[in-house]
């Protein structure tokens, strides 16, 4: 039966500590696994990563060069039929704050795109930044509008 006098860890879970500095015969006496003289070897001497000894290290001997365009791009946010059918009741008007309400819509973007994956049976009011041709086609279809912002006039 286990009980708290009885407790014990894993054979092997515990260790006792390293003792350095306690004869030659025990391995680890002398120079305490250090070896002999230099730097490391020292209290408290130690190295910052990344340095070479005083010759020039790796990341100031490699060229500084090249652009890119990742902090200029914009982000669209992507928005299909089959979402807005889920979503949103016959008759709705949909532009980008009523498909962030909805949660489809979700942290910086940019603009929103219609894309046409997915079906629409009911007539919605869409009003997008971007709309595919298939998008527009199929809110017709359904007896919906679809209007696009241009991006001039947004800014």
């Amino acid at each position: 039966m286990l009980t708290l006098h009885t407790l014990q860890p894993n054979p092997g879970a515990k260790h006792r500590k390293k003792r350095l500095g306690n004869g030659e015969s025990s391995g680890l006496g002398k120079t305490c696994g250090k070896g002999n003289k230099g730097q490391k070897a020292r209290s408290g001497g130690s190295i910052r990563p990344g340095f070479e000894g005083g010759q020039m290290p790796l990341h100031r001997r490699l060229p500084k060069k090249g652009f890119n365009n990742a902090r200029f791009q914009s982000t669209v946010a992507i928005v299909n039929l089959n979402q807005l059918e889920a979503f949103f009741e016959a008759g709705s008007a949909v532009s980008e704050n009523e498909l962030r309400a909805a949660g489809l819509v979700k942290g910086q973007a940019d603009a929103v795109k219609l894309l046409a994956n997915g079906n629409l049976s009911k007539a919605l009011n869409v009003t997008v930044d971007f709309a595919s041709a298939a998008a527009v086609q199929k809110v017709q279809a359904a007896g919906g509008t679809v209007t696009v912002l241009s991006q001039e006039a947004k800014a």
